[in-house]
């Protein structure tokens, strides 16, 4: 029965039904999306090209951005271009290559948030090893550890949801491809999949936010040895990192640590923190931080040598 898939295509209901909304959304969402990868694109170039910006915050910074780029190019232009179209298409591979990468990435970034905040606990509680601690070669397969990881936990996913029989119906609802929606169509009970696949994203979700938050309540607890202006800015610094967590962890939680639901505001939830928190990222981090500011107004005055 896993073999016998009668559905080659599936439809999107997108997110509003009204073709002026839907225009609206496109004048809206497009320059979102272009912002995001150009402030993006600008982090991982200054960073790859600055002297100035060689310690382990900034390599870690340059991956992050370089994964909202991916993850928001995973969805958001197919997402646009349908805004423009009446009846929203994607094939069945294609919808499970959206959800690999978009899982993928999403993974990726989990850790990567995680990996920061280590990077934190150890600047501002072990200031005196950490260039020890946190070496470039420790910092690389740190790294490297954060996309094995996002590919070890979408490959779970997706392997999930290969053998699932699709005879009909196969209209989706919502405006991109994700295993719950999906899981509604397969013609065989998914209720031990989707345990699974909740389970599996459930479980990095804690260990991560229970990691985050042991971490900055030591960080926190550390501070108080810390003058006035270590204080000052050490939370400076933490501030831009704890603000971007809670744009990715908040709306995420509310998607996939609950119960399904068709309701609206889970698709706009959705479009949050796949459409509007990437292009967040590089405005958090770049007001709040000099280096980088300095670093992009030279990059834009003068190359470096």
């Amino acid at each position: 029965m896993a073999s016998e898939n009668n559905v080659t295509e599936l439809i999107f209901t997108g997110l509003f039904q009204d073709p002026e909304v839907q225009k609206a959304c496109f004048v809206l969402f497009l320059p979102v999306y272009l912002a995001t990868v150009l402030g993006n694109g600008l982090i991982v170039v200054t960073v790859n090209i600055s002297k100035s910006l060689r310690s382990p915050m900034y390599i870690f910074l340059s991956s992050l951005s370089l994964v909202e780029i991916c993850y928001s190019s995973t969805i958001v232009p197919k997402f646009i271009t349908d805004l423009l179209v009446k009846i929203k298409t994607i094939s069945l591979k294609g919808c499970l290559a959206q959800i690999f990468f978009s899982h993928f990435l999403g993974v990726v970034e989990v850790i990567l948030l995680v990996v920061m905040a280590y990077d934190r606990y150890v600047a501002i509680c072990k200031p005196l090893h950490y260039m020890n601690i946190m070496s470039h070669q420790v910092c690389h397969m740190l790294v490297a550890g954060s996309w094995l990881g996002g590919l070890i936990h979408s490959t779970i996913q997706i392997l999930i949801t290969i053998p699932l029989p699709f005879c009909g119906p196969n209209v989706i609802d919502h405006y991109f491809c994700d295993l719950q929606p999906l899981f509604k169509l397969a013609c065989t009970d998914t209720f031990m999949e989707g345990v699974i696949v909740m389970a599996n994203s459930g479980l990095i979700s804690i260990i991560s936010l229970l990691i985050l938050v042991s971490s900055y309540i030591t960080i926190f607890v550390n501070l108080r040895n810390h003058s006035a202006e270590g204080r000052r800015k050490a939370l400076s610094t933490c501030a831009s990192h704890i603000t971007v967590v809670i744009l990715f962890f908040g709306p995420g939680s509310f998607i996939y640590m609950r119960p399904s639901s068709t309701y609206t505001v889970d698709k706009l939830v959705s479009v949050f923190y796949t459409v509007i928190t990437p292009m967040l990222n590089p405005i958090v981090y770049t007001l709040r931080n000099a280096e980088m500011k300095n670093a992009i107004r030279k990059f834009w005055s003068q190359p470096e040598n």
